[in-house]
């Protein structure tokens, strides 16, 4: 029972595999509510009655009326019910239509390294998955968020899907319940819990409670009119709030009868918030809007001080809009981010445009980010990888509009190009290929000169292609790249052209050809003098080549000096592919332990980064070293979970012959130990995975 015991010892494989987790885990991405969830229990039952007997539930109501909130408390209250997770996608920072499809990819935690379309990856995902879906703030892209759902829920019977928005999706099959504003009784708790959050020590007297009735009154019960009423009360009495905000709804509301009373409640009562600002909370809430989702301290600093508003008192006044609620703070992986609500964001971007500041901050926006990237690009290669592949992941809704402002003026198109390709080492190492591809060939469409930028982006699209399984598309783009670094002089360039061209080589069982191009590629590194993880990567590839055509401990030879430069640096990418070449040559000298301890940490280190390939060509060593040990049935298992990979990276180990050697040894070695037993064995490795059940990313102590 060795196997049995070594199972029940190690974590789960990442990617598809690390999607079922233990029974007692619920899976998802739900985030934890930061405050009480107040009232709204009929509203609760009766969503939560909807989704029992329909697939597609759509919440709508008007802005700040509590959508978000309470579709969240929905998907929290139903974890339990899907095996296979409920998962949270805000969509209102995505502004292309064409990057719904990778940032609900991105909320599944889907890895697709393919050239497929991220929709194919997504229906592929769900097939067979009972999961529910939420879909929040989706009404400025209805058109692409209704066909993506149409189609999901049409390819994915035990998919589910909340949505939440202004307006329905008009999806054949969609139940629509329209979220009201909040009753009396529920109102006033709210009111009064937001309340004591900003004074913990304040006690409603009977004169504070008929005032707070009679402001949610005013206010329509709208949630967030509340709250940001409720931030008042750090320097007002209740009777002040009211008498200030009756003053401005009067003035407010004169002229627009025909809009709804809830919308003119909110705009009031966010207009009225605005007006209650000093000068520099103004300014600061304005140039906050240039934000996509999530912001940090210190770009809050760097884009928003200036004239008006010194980068010293940011802090300062950020914490003054934090009191009054008009900015939110969000604590996460043991980091402080901030963010504005939709509507509060779009009533600050309505006084950026309106002070002509709009096209000046999104430039700052855009160089901040721009910045970022370049120096994690850097810092990739150090002990922080780990930190900066987090930071980016956190940073990609500000990456992205960082390029759509670049792409908006021809002249500055090449910073758009500078970014993508600086975010190389996120499209190849960190399980965003298929979004990186699309920003690679975007950036390309507008016609510039065969600069850095450009040439960067090619031998990165071509790097991708490669981790595509698309030759077609990698020739393409390496060809293009080399001969315009030719004719350019661009030495950088023409020795990354040369080292991609190798690692196609590699892939399509050409090992002589990929020995050639990936010496001619580190001789022409070590001229420029370039070392970094992509340099190391062209030494690994180059010892699997060498591996490839019979010298394993030349290979191993290569490796071993890999790994020391990896320690030095605090390298882990490259370093598990390295291990994976090193185990490769232990198994061959008869050292399954010591290979297995090496492909334990190729594991770590693959779920580390959301890295699929590395994880797939571990584990079908793994099974391979288990199958030497004696133990079939569990390789068996390891290579059912490794297919399972597999599909998210591309064709089934490149389809080479040199790759697949592993695989076919071991499906050698379990037929002669089980014999029939194994087509047996090899039938349930789905069930097994989804049990978490499937073997090994660190050795047993």
């Amino acid at each position: 029972m060795r196997h049995l015991q070594r199972r029940a010892t190690h974590p789960d494989p990442p990617g598809p595999l690390s999607s079922a987790p233990a029974h007692d885990v619920p899976a998802g991405n739900v985030p934890a509510e930061l405050n009480r969830f107040v009232g709204r229990t009929d509203e609760l039952a009766a969503l939560r009655g909807l989704l029992d007997g329909s697939r597609l539930v759509t919440a709508v109501g008007a802005a700040g009326v509590g959508k978000t909130r309470c579709v969240s408390r929905v998907a929290a209250l139903l974890e339990k019910r899907y095996c296979d997770g409920v998962w949270l996608t805000d969509l209102s920072p995505v502004h292309d239509p064409e990057l719904l499809e990778h940032a609900v990819a991105e909320a599944l935690g889907l890895t697709d390294h393919t050239s497929r379309p991220p929709r194919a990856a997504l229906v592929e995902h769900l097939r067979g998955r009972r999961a529910l879906l939420v879909l929040d703030g989706f009404e400025h892209l209805v058109d692409a968020c209704a066909d993506l759902v149409r189609e999901l829920l049409r390819r994915a019977p035990g998919l589910r899907v909340l949505a939440a928005g202004r307006r329905p999706l008009l999806v054949s099959g969609e139940v629509t319940f329209t979220l009201a504003p909040m009753c009396e009784a529920d109102a006033v708790e709210l009111f009064e819990e937001r309340a004591r959050a900003v004074r913990p020590e304040w006690r409603p007297t009977a004169a504070d409670r008929v005032a707070a009735e009679e402001l949610c009154r005013r206010l329509d019960g709208v949630p967030l009119a509340l709250e940001l009423a409720a931030g008042r009360l750090r320097a007002l009495s209740v009777e002040q709030v009211l008498l200030r905000l009756d003053d401005r709804f009067r003035l407010l509301t004169g002229g627009s009868r025909g809009a709804p009373p809830r919308h003119r409640a909110l705009r009031t009562a966010i207009g009225w918030s605005h007006e209650l600002c000093t000068p520099a909370q103004r300014l600061l809430w304005a140039r906050l809007s240039v934000f996509a989702g999530q912001f940090d301290l210190e770009a809050a600093e760097y884009i928003c001080g200036g004239a008006g508003l010194p980068a010293d008192s940011v802090l300062d006044v950020l914490e003054e809009l934090l009191a009054q609620s008009v900015v939110e703070r969000e604590d996460t992986a043991g980091t402080t981010r901030y963010r504005l609500l939709e509507s509060v964001r779009e009533y600050g971007a309505e006084w950026l445009a309106a002070a002509g500041d709009t096209g000046r901050m999104r430039r700052r926006h855009r160089d901040w980010f721009l910045g970022l990237a370049t120096w994690c690009e850097l810092d990739w290669f150090s002990p922080r990888q780990a930190e900066v592949a987090a930071r980016i992941h956190s940073e990609l809704p500000n990456l992205r509009r960082a390029m759509e402002c670049s792409m908006e003026i021809p002249e500055e198109v090449h910073l758009a190009q500078h970014l993508a390709g600086s975010l190389w080492f996120y499209w190849a190492g960190c399980g965003r290929p298929a979004e990186g591809r699309y920003w690679l060939e975007h950036v390309l469409e507008e016609p510039t000169p065969y600069d850095a930028s450009r040439l960067k982006v090619l031998w990165v699209l071509g790097y991708v292609a490669v981790l595509q399984g698309d030759p077609v598309g990698a020739v393409s783009a390496l060809q293009e790249c080399r001969e315009e670094a030719e004719r350019s002089g661009d030495s950088t360039a023409l020795a990354y052209a040369v080292h991609r061209a190798g690692c196609l080589a590699l892939v399509t069982d050409d090992p002589a050809r990929a020995e050639e191009l990936l010496r001619d590629a580190l001789g022409r590194y070590r001229e420029i003098g370039e070392l970094n993880s992509a340099v190391l990567m062209a030494q690994v590839e180059l010892a699997m080549a060498v591996a490839f055509l019979g010298g394993p401990d030349a290979a191993a030879a290569i490796c071993e000096e890999v790994r020391v430069v990896c320690e030095d640096h605090g390298e882990r990418w490259a370093l598990a592919y390295a291990l994976y070449v090193l185990a490769y040559a232990a198994l061959r000298r008869g050292r399954p332990e010591q290979a297995r301890r090496m492909l334990g940490e190729c594991l770590v280190i693959g779920r580390t980064f959301d890295d699929l390939l590395s994880t797939a060509l571990s584990l079908e060593l793994l099974a391979l070293v288990t199958a030497v040990e004696g133990d079939g049935e569990e390789a068996a298992v390891l290579q059912g979970a490794a297919a399972r990979i597999w599909p998210s990276v591309g064709l089934q180990l490149f389809g080479s012959v040199y790759f697949g050697r592993p695989r076919a040894e071991c499906e050698q070695r379990v037929r002669r130990e089980l014999g029939d037993a194994a087509s047996a064995v090899s039938t349930p490795v789905a069930c097994a995975v989804q049990c978490g059940v499937v073997a090994s990313s660190r050795q047993e102590n």
